[in-house]
């Protein structure tokens, strides 16, 4: 069976390749509303990883306790 954790990866990794190919897209047609959604939905994956990171830092520092 396929752990979690490898499966959440590649959700992730699909999602930024998905972005990342939307964001080149729009560039080569020169769309500027294409460019501005697909760097907000870069940021947004990126602020989500990080507070992905940070709730699993503070519950692992909660089961130490």
């Amino acid at each position: 069976m396929i752990s979690r954790k490898i499966i959440n990866r590649v959700i992730i990794l699909a999602f930024f390749v998905l972005v990342g190919y939307c964001l080149a897209t729009s560039i080569a047609v020169r769309s500027i509303t294409g460019i501005v959604l697909a760097a907000i939905s870069m940021g947004a994956g990126i602020i989500f990883l990080y507070l992905l990171a940070k709730q699993q830092q503070e519950t692992e520092s909660e089961e130490t306790y």
